[in-house]
């Protein structure tokens, strides 16, 4: 990073903070800016891992001002950022806007809808994260229903309703009631049959192609005008199982000469001769498509307002038509851009990260290179710093990047304080591979701290009798000196470490480098992380942590310890810088 990307970082990064700690009143948060940063500059992204680092003293300088301090900064930096903080409601404020017309007699009652054709991606989170945070808000009602009506296109997995749930723990929200659609079919039919009687709905045999041209063209199809009682019959034979897969379909009748033609009589119902593999709904045949479906039960579970994609807009005017049909108040809906995020080689996509699994290219849906919710938390990322990131994204109609930068860096803030400090020489290529060292003279042990902040938490005892490994690139030339961080002063003599003695003004003033190192006997660990696998050797003292504890290995990053392996290679998952 050349110096003046450094100094654009610092002072888009000091206008962040200023307007943070006024908005708030209170001192600014390294994570709390790191969203709107990466978002406002996106040639900043590719330096992630170094901009914590560099902002956090710009931060430390804001949180030094008094609040008059701060406000003539900012009329000095973005006077017009000014203006709009003092032009905000006074209040309580919130990372997302208000929900639109909320009756506080009501409440607010919001749903996700997940599709169960596999675990979460990140992108996934996002919806959960929100309508969690607007249920906490508003004291209101967080409904999961599962939408698994297609048993063919997007067929649905067994494992994934309870997988998907699990996420929904994993950031820190419980449902208060969970939906699966395809245990409400016989509703489904009962309000198709209301719709026929309603003159709304009506059977079709239109070859799909033919329909199509009909649509396309304004033009009614022969069907449309059939009586009720004809209608009942044919969609009774079709709830029967009397037709084949295309032969027969059920239509909305809206208006065939709409200026949109995606809202032109559409498919409520049809044939899907694929059994679904829930057994309790395997012998259905007869199957709403998501558009009646999803309107149907907005209604009858009292959803109060709904987010759903900006690509979806059609969605909600052609189920306007039902409920116009019905006499029913259409939900509150907000419409949102699609999310993106950075990091990752994998696409955010359900069947493309299936198809990794099954072609041996991912190891799981928990692997660390894959982007779902599954492979952060068992990198140990919590659930928390996923969500603030996603709530700091807001409801903008415009799509949105999520920067994983700033995931970490809210991570960081909930666990740095907790986490032991430990060591983790890697032995691989691109570190110049493990050197061995006998230490010659001085202390038996390091006693490095457990954390560098928390004296009174003690400190580990790392023995150097058997030797130690440090990685070739920390190697000193021969008769130069390093500092074994925890141990003292070493010079690199006769392939050697010979005990020094200096004190740290070696470091201080002498530029003496300090590196982290491990005993030749330790326990081989791998370190899973999102470019590959690395291996190396660790301090004694981590074999003695439980599964799922966090380390900060000195000079690399967090990491979950994942398996500890009492006899062979215990292994962690890296959690990020």
């Amino acid at each position: 990073m050349d110096d003046e990307l450094r100094a654009r970082i610092e002072e888009a990064a000091e206008v962040d903070a200023l307007l943070n700690a006024v908005k708030h009143d209170s001192e600014a948060q390294v994570g709390a800016i790191m969203g709107p940063l990466m978002g406002e500059n996106p040639e900043f992204r590719e330096y992630g891992d170094e901009i914590p680092g560099i902002i956090a003293p710009v931060v430390d300088r804001v949180n030094g001002m008094d609040g008059q301090e701060r406000r003539d900064r900012i009329a000095e930096l973005a006077p017009d950022r000014l203006e709009e903080i003092e032009s905000e409601d006074e209040g309580e404020d919130h990372p997302l806007p208000d929900l639109p017309n909320v009756d506080d007699e009501d409440g607010v009652r919001m749903r996700v809808a997940p599709n169960p054709n596999g675990p979460w991606h990140i992108g996934h989170a996002r919806m959960a994260a929100v309508v969690g945070t607007y249920k906490e808000r508003y004291d209101g009602a967080f409904v999961c229903r599962f939408d698994d009506t297609d048993p063919e296109t997007k067929r649905p997995d067994l494992d994934a309703y309870d997988q998907i749930i699990d996420a929904i723990g994993y950031l820190g929200f419980e449902p208060d009631s969970v939906v699966k659609a395809s245990d409400r079919v016989e509703t489904y039919y009962d309000h198709a049959r209301d719709l026929i009687d309603a003159g709304g709905a009506y059977t079709c045999s239109c070859p799909q192609g033919e329909f199509s041209d009909l649509k396309n063209n304004g033009e009614a199809c022969p069907h449309r005008e059939k009586d009720a009682g004809t209608v009942h019959e044919e969609f009774e034979a079709m709830v029967d199982g009397e037709y084949e897969s295309g032969e027969m379909v059920l239509r909305v009748r809206t208006d065939i000469t709409h200026k949109n033609p995606a809202l032109r009589d559409f498919v409520a119902f049809r044939i899907i001769d694929t059994p679904h593999p829930r057994e309790a709904a395997a012998d259905y045949r007869c199957w709403p498509m998501l558009d009646f479906q999803s309107g149907i039960d907005d209604h009858l579970l009292d959803i109060t307002h709904i987010i759903r994609g900006i690509d979806l807009q059609d969605s909600a005017k052609r189920q306007q038509f039902v409920y116009d049909y019905f006499g029913w108040e259409y939900p509150e809906v907000v419409h949102w851009g699609h999310v993106q995020v950075d990091e990752y080689d994998v696409s955010l996509s359900t069947s493309t990260i299936a198809e990794l699994i099954a072609d041996g290219d991912l190891d799981g849906w928990d692997d660390p290179r894959a982007p779902t919710v599954a492979s952060l938390e068992r990198r140990g990322i919590r659930g928390e710093a996923l969500v603030d990131a996603m709530v700091e994204l807001g409801t903008s109609t415009s799509n949105v990047d999520l920067a994983m930068s700033s995931v970490y860096a809210n991570n960081r803030e909930l666990i740095d304080d907790e986490t032991d400090r430990a060591f983790f020489v890697r032995e691989g290529d691109e570190h110049g591979g493990l050197v061995e060292r006998q230490i010659v003279g001085g202390p038996d042990a390091g006693e490095p701290p457990l954390h560098p902040d928390h004296e009174d938490r003690g400190r580990r005892e790392i023995p150097v009798t058997s030797g130690v490994v440090v990685e070739g690139d920390d190697l000193p030339a021969h008769g130069d000196r390093v500092w074994l961080k925890g141990y003292g002063c070493v010079r690199h003599t006769r392939d050697a470490f010979e005990y020094a003695g200096d004190d740290i003004s070696a470091v201080r003033e002498e530029g003496v480098d300090v590196v982290h190192w491990a005993p030749a006997d330790g326990p081989s660990f791998r370190l899973r992380t999102m470019d590959g696998d690395v291996t190396g050797i660790g301090e004694p003292g981590l074999v003695e942590y439980d599964t799922d504890d966090l380390v900060q290995f000195e000079r690399i990053g967090f990491a979950r310890l994942d398996d500890l392996g009492a006899d062979g290679e215990s292994v962690a998952y890296f959690t990020h810088p």
